[in-house]
């Protein structure tokens, strides 16, 4: 698998949608559809039918995926969505903010 620039447990800044500004972390990553799903972010509600946990039936939120275009890694020194580039050590790629250097 090559280096991905958002992954699984990672904080996120949103850029774009209805959750746009908002922080949150990854819960999981779809690399073939480019989506991915934040942690209390972009929630849809959901009806549940009557059944033995719901007696009566209810209406949940699920956090429903966004786009990785729309999703930027957040990088706590700067308190800012930073963009990411790639350096090698140790023979691994590894993920550094590009305007401060801190490693992801």
């Amino acid at each position: 698998m090559s280096t991905q620039r958002i992954k699984k447990d990672d904080v996120v800044f949103v850029r774009a949608g209805a959750s746009a500004g908002k922080t949150g972390k990854v819960l999981a990553v779809d690399y073939k559809r480019q989506v991915a799903v934040v942690d209390g972010l972009n929630l849809h509600k959901k009806c549940i039918r009557k059944n033995e946990q719901a007696p009566n039936g209810q209406i949940v939120e699920i956090p429903a995926p966004i786009h990785l275009s729309n999703l930027m890694p957040w990088d706590a020194k700067a308190k800012k969505g930073v963009r990411v580039s790639y350096v090698r050590e140790d023979g691994r790629s590894v993920r550094v903010a590009k305007g401060t250097g801190t490693r992801l």
